[in-house]
């Protein structure tokens, strides 16, 4: 029998601010929300970003200890602020500066008739000097150096930068602050962050599951889709030495895409069970996504944290993406809308899926869900929000370009349809299902994508088949984008609305929609409206990914027919504490007091800890032993 991988925790961060208990999604339709949940939101955002803290029972604004306000009060206060440091927008300067990026002159130069002469400390000079340099020591450590025709160098320099907006993290949330970085690079600050959210959205203390569990069916599938390129990962490795910097000793290590995976095996959960990072491109997220479904679904793994963390808003990757073409400039924006200039508001509605577009917009976010067996969620009485049917992974055969679309993702968005009807029957797939589309904004994936989509359709006879495009809001998180994907997905069956491509004002006439729906404004289907949600990603050089998503409500129905009515209303007992045991973090997080799980030099063990014999190898700190006894595979062979 199968296990069937259920959505029992979920958290992260992205420019819609934090992702457990739904925050990030009603970010999305605060408009839509009602009075104490739109309060929540707010307060969370002025907690989370710094705008506001809490104090014995009311709220401070930053650097205002004379007034206090309680949370109806302070909601109402900094409600613009918050909108305005949220979501796609303009690059902020705690970024880099979109008014002077960096880009250096080369030149030659030569000097007068008499030649070309300067000064300088003797420790700047070159080690391997010129043939042409005369270098004669002067007085206070100093040099004069004589140069007999020409020398070339590079003059410090900058431009505005061509592409302005980019989905940021809400401005003013430092995670690196929030425990001890230690330099690391931004994404995994982020991962930090996402995964503890994550793990205590739960409401179950790790080590009460870790009690009942060997340590080895515990699995973390995490990684990024290009490494860390900031300053403190391998951008700073690459470029340093240009500038003449030092290399430093965590640059190389921190600055690999599985990362993310190793920072929770190490300071957060002590795993020692499986542990895996796929690269996919933009399917990254789904590629490990898959990997826990499987390892849950063949019984390898009971508990299983699946994530990713992308930190690309840097000038240099998104100058990287421009020059292929990629990303929407601000001139071809302007074009578009027949602008004189970019005002903040057009630059929130850069990224517009299925629209009338030039290019997506670079975006950050890292996001983590933790998936159990059916049957130990049901033993801890865990909440369970949906359940992760299967992930479908295909390339895209022969291809001319490796940067142009195939036909991969028509055989995984297929087969994912295909599992939602046999599971949950045609009708719900052709009335209560939807898909989240990987909806980039650019030409070229409005006009392929909608054609997948659409011939999908076709061929299950899907008359008016939902579509949404989260991007609209967050931006273009490389990797982690499925996992964007999916937390606004899982909110739609709390609040039951279906955000809307808002930032699209009208479908291009080149999108291929005789089946679809491509809803504008906010789609309102009640909780129970929608049974499963199909999550698309279309990645760079053929990485094709869809995942079949089941909602809870039709979860419990499949349970109960394989557990028996008796033993669900025993879980839904137990789950009862379990809701009020998250609920207070979600409420502790709120006001601004949740850290992130860090354990660092914590529990470090060595071989000799070990007690070790032929049936098993025992941990101290761990219940239970790792069992030696490992089934052959072949025994047809023996």
């Amino acid at each position: 029998m199968s296990q069937l991988p259920v959505i029992v925790g979920f958290g992260g961060i992205s420019p819609a601010g934090r992702s457990s208990f739904h925050q990030g999604y009603r970010r999305l339709i605060l408009d839509q929300l009602d009075a104490s949940s739109r309060q929540d939101t707010l307060v969370d955002l002025a907690t989370l970003t710094g705008l506001a803290q809490y104090d014995a029972g009311s709220y401070q604004l930053q650097g205002d200890t004379s007034q206090h306000f309680t949370a109806a009060e302070l909601a109402n206060r900094i409600e613009q602020q918050v909108r305005n440091n949220t979501l796609i927008r303009r690059i902020h300067p705690d970024w880099f500066d979109v008014n002077a990026v960096m880009f250096n002159r080369p030149a030659s130069i030569k000097g007068s008739d008499q030649g070309l002469s300067f000064r300088l400390r003797s420790r700047q000079l070159p080690q391997q000097i010129p043939a042409n340099w005369q270098v004669e020591e002067i007085s206070g450590g100093q040099v004069e150096v004589r140069i007999d025709g020409s020398c070339e160098l590079i003059f410090p320099d900058s431009k505005p930068a061509l592409v302005q907006s980019a989905g940021m993290l809400p401005t003013g949330f430092e995670p690196g602050k929030l425990y001890q970085s230690r330099n690391h690079p931004r994404g995994l600050q982020m991962a930090v962050y996402a995964a503890s959210d994550a793990l205590r959205s739960m409401g179950i203390e790790y080590q009460t599951i870790l009690d009942l569990l060997s340590p080895d069916q515990i699995a973390v599938f995490a990684s990024n889709s290009i490494g860390q390129l900031d300053d403190l990962g391998f951008g700073g490795l690459t470029k340093f030495p240009a500038l003449g910097k030092r290399t430093t000793s965590k640059q190389m290590p921190l600055g690999y895409a599985q990362m993310p995976a190793d920072f929770i095996n190490a300071y957060l959960l002590g795993n020692v069970g499986t542990t895996g990072g796929a690269l996919g491109a933009c399917a990254t997220f789904l590629y490990n996504l898959k990997s826990g479904v499987e390892a849950i679904r063949t019984g390898r793994s009971k508990l299983v944290l699946v994530g990713g963390s992308d930190a690309p808003v840097t000038q240099e990757i998104i100058e990287g993406f421009r020059a292929m073409g990629a990303l929407a400039e601000d001139k071809q924006l302007m074009a578009l809308d027949g602008l004189a200039e970019m005002a903040e508001e057009h630059y929130r509605k850069a990224c517009r899926p299925f629209g009338n577009n030039c290019g997506f917009t670079m975006g950050e976010s890292s996001q983590f869900l933790v998936l159990m067996s059916d049957d130990l969620a049901l033993e801890l009485g865990a909440d369970i929000h949906g359940a992760v049917a299967d992930v479908f992974v295909h390339a895209d055969g022969h291809k001319k370009s490796i940067s142009a679309p195939g036909i991969g993702n028509y055989m995984t968005l297929g087969k994912a349809a295909s599992l939602i009807g046999t599971l949950l029957g045609e009708e719900s797939l052709k009335q209560r299902s939807f898909v989240q589309a990987h909806g980039t904004s650019t030409p070229q994936n409005r006009v392929t994508e909608s054609h997948v989509i659409n011939e999908t359709a076709k061929a299950f006879d899907i008359p008016d088949w939902t579509v949404s495009a989260i991007k609209a809001y967050l931006g273009h998180s490389q990797g982690t984008a499925g996992g964007d994907q999916l937390f606004a997905s899982l909110g739609v069956w709390k609040h039951g609305i279906v955000p809307g491509l808002t930032t699209t004002t009208e479908i291009a006439e080149d999108v291929h929609s005789s089946n679809l729906h491509f809803p504008l404004t906010h789609k309102k289907t009640g909780a129970t409206g929608m049974d499963s949600v199909l999550i698309n990603a279309k990645g760079f050089g053929g990485n094709n990914a869809s995942a079949a998503v089941m909602a809870p409500h039709v979860v419990e129905q499949l349970l109960t027919r394989r557990h028996g009515e008796a033993a669900m209303n025993a879980w839904r007992k137990r789950r009862e504490q379990v809701r009020e045991q998250a609920e207070s973090y979600n409420q502790s997080a709120i006001m601004g007091q949740a850290k992130p799980i860090y354990l660092y030099d914590h529990n470090v063990l060595t071989g000799d800890d070990l007690q070790i014999s032929a049936d098993e190898i025992r941990l101290p700190g761990y219940a239970n032993p790792i069992s030696l006894q490992v089934e052959n595979p072949y025994k047809d062979l023996c």
